[in-house]
């Protein structure tokens, strides 16, 4: 079990951070399940209740927000990696294995606003 349910934050540009975290969440199986008077997005897994929100109202976080995504693969953080740059994202650390722990396989964008979003597999190669 995890210990968070869910977590959200206010971001800069609302369409702007949307549209990257529709493309950037797709390969870890991630989408748009709700969205709330185009003002709040919640994403989830099909099948499951949204646990990552962004919205318009309220202030953008100074400083930097890290959240880290499971992948269920290595081959899903390669893909979340290339999607959210393709997306627009900036590089902030590209996929490969982490100190952390022998099978820690992470790779890192900033999102528009410059949150650090990360995918991680804890799985063996």
């Amino acid at each position: 079990m995890t210990i968070l349910d869910h977590v959200g934050f206010a971001v800069a540009d609302y369409q702007r951070s949307k549209a990257f975290y529709e493309k950037a969440l797709a390969p870890l199986g991630i989408r748009l399940l709700m969205e709330f008077s185009a003002a709040s997005a919640g994403f989830g897994k099909d099948g499951e209740r949204p646990s990552f929100f962004i919205e318009a109202d309220g202030e953008p976080v100074r400083g930097r927000v890290h959240i880290a995504l499971s992948a269920e693969s290595r081959a899903h953080v390669e893909a979340f990696h290339a999607a959210a740059l393709e997306a627009g994202g900036m590089d902030n650390g590209a996929p490969g294995l982490r100190w952390y722990h022998a099978d820690y396989y992470g790779a890192y964008v900033l999102d528009p606003d410059g949150n650090n979003i990360e995918a991680v597999c804890h799985q063996p190669g």
